[in-house]
């Protein structure tokens, strides 16, 4: 089993700053990619960030210069800093994790259950 917790969602103000984790714990060899998706009330899921093993980035064009995912393949975390927030960047944030179990094993997607940001005044 593999399991992945988030924390640091909150409530903060317009222009504010949020910085998410997410740890990855389990029967884990490796993992792949790892990153970051939203869905906010009404709408589809999207991605915002995602990481490669090698550390190589990929950005929503709605987060990029204010959104920077980081992670520690040693300790199998993810961090999204989040600056200059924005109410539109309200959302239920959703980590994810593309981790290979052994050796021979195929890539899965294993998901958090979500934290909640929420950007009001």
């Amino acid at each position: 089993q593999v399991q992945l917790v988030e924390s640091g969602g909150g409530l903060v103000q317009p222009g504010g700053s949020l910085r998410l984790s997410c740890a990855a714990s389990g029967r884990i060899f490796s993992i792949r990619n790892m990153g970051w998706y939203r869905q906010a009330p009404g709408k589809q899921r999207e991605l915002v960030a995602q990481i490669t093993s090698s550390g190589n980035t990929d950005y929503a064009d709605s987060v990029k210069g204010r959104f920077s995912i980081s992670r520690d393949n040693a300790k199998n975390t993810a961090s999204l800093e989040m600056i200059s927030l924005k109410p539109e960047d309200t959302a239920l944030f959703y980590c994810y994790a593309e981790v290979i179990r052994w050796f021979f094993d195929p890539p899965r997607d294993y998901w958090g259950q979500g934290t909640q940001v929420t950007v009001s005044s």
